[in-house]
């Protein structure tokens, strides 16, 4: 027999003994850690001496791990291992606690980080839109229709997740009525603030009109006073533990009293959490606005999903199809009303409790790099599209 055939019988026999221990033992996770380290760069160097590139595990920023190729491979050669690698997948559906918890704790933190004493860690902004030309972007739907077109002009995606053009089905997205009910009493709006303590570059300290909070009470008053539609500005803290800023639980600690509100008062139909970003301390985000200076804002989607794992089960997002058909429509009526006026829409991993209502927008006004006059300022064109796309 051709000495090459042997040796891949051999390999074969190899694999299947591997695969078998697996089966037997269920702490087999051992056996291929042991694997990975030693005896799987062995097989790979067999493997290409004798020239089986079927074999060969390369690994790249997308690539599964050696046990998950192990599996993969071994069912191509006995049905032993179609057994091995659902179980393998099984398993890797459940997150242990302390996985969830580090999770959770991530999407709390990473909108805008702060350090072990609570100041922010600048960053390079990557969402901020360099065009001077805004207003001649076409938003037809032709162009519109084109999935480059779109997440170039109107979308910055961060590395951690990822997008397709299933996730934007551009007419149905159009087509969602994002109106309110007028014919009903009560609140319609309910604004509040997962991150209470965020302040701007020329904040005075203690003083919450200056602070995100009170630039959410201005865009209440707006609503309520300018355009008539009843709302509720909520202003809960969450970002403080024993009065030191933390911003771990944030999320988990504001789901809770959201949705009593919402039960509470059933009429609502827009919830905005309303933030302003963190970024480098050189980057200025403004735009003039009826002669004024002005923050620009930015509309912010969770997917629910990371890049690596998939869809995160246990953060799941029944809402994700509505939440990014309202910011879209919000992006494209402020490009019509006030080009240059917001940046890209950012979608990022997590969740951010954008679960607890269809017509949920979490926002992004400015940065801590912008003054309280800007941010104020902003929400005047702000309270103008959101009456566009609630009412007209």
């Amino acid at each position: 027999m051709n000495r090459k055939i042997k040796g891949s019988y051999l390999l074969t026999g190899v694999l299947i003994l591997i695969l078998g221990a697996y089966v037997i033992y269920s702490g087999g996770v051992r056996i291929f850690d042991y694997w990975e380290i030693g005896m799987g760069q062995e097989v790979q160097e067999k493997a290409e001496e004798m020239f089986l590139p079927n074999l060969l595990y390369q690994p790249g920023e997308e690539s599964t791990s050696v046990t998950e190729w192990l599996a993969e491979q071994g069912s191509l050669i006995s049905p032993l291992s179609k057994y091995v690698s659902s179980s393998i997948e099984a398993e890797s559906q459940i997150e242990d606690d302390e996985t969830i918890s580090m999770i959770l704790a991530q999407q709390a933190q990473d909108e805008n980080e702060v350090d072990e004493n609570g100041n922010l860690v600048g960053e390079e902004d990557q969402a901020v839109t360099t065009a001077s030309n805004e207003s001649l972007i076409d938003a037809s739907l032709d162009k519109l229709k084109d999935f480059d077109y779109l997440i170039s002009n109107f979308y910055t995606v961060d590395s951690s997740t990822m997008i397709s053009s299933e996730d934007l089905p551009i007419e149905e997205m159009l087509n969602k009525d994002m109106t309110i009910d007028a014919e009903t009493d009560g609140p319609k709006v309910l604004i509040f603030h997962t991150h209470s303590q965020e302040s701007f570059v020329d904040s005075e300290p203690g003083n919450t009109d200056h602070t995100i909070v009170g630039v959410g009470a201005y865009l209440a008053q707006l609503l309520n006073d300018e355009y008539g539609i009843e709302t509720i500005h909520h202003e809960g803290v969450y970002d403080l533990i024993n009065g030191q800023l933390d911003r771990s639980v944030a999320y988990e600690l504001a789901q809770p009293e959201i949705e009593a509100i919402l039960a509470q008062y059933p009429s609502i139909e827009v919830v905005i959490d309303l933030h302003r970003d963190g970024v480098a301390e050189t980057t200025h985000l403004v735009t003039e606005v009826n002669g004024k200076q002005t923050a620009k804002i930015m509309f912010f989607n969770g997917m629910s999903r990371t890049r690596t794992n998939g869809n995160i089960d246990y953060l799941a997002n029944p809402n994700l199809a509505d939440n990014l058909a309202f910011s879209l429509q919000m992006q494209l009526a402020s490009g019509e009303m006030y080009p240059g006026f917001t940046r890209h829409i950012y979608l990022k991993a997590y969740r951010y409790n954008m679960q607890l209502a269809p017509k949920m927008l979490l926002i992004e006004a400015g940065a801590q790099s912008n003054t309280v006059e800007e941010e104020k300022n902003a929400m005047e064109p702000l309270a103008e599209i959101l009456h566009s796309v609630l009412t007209e």
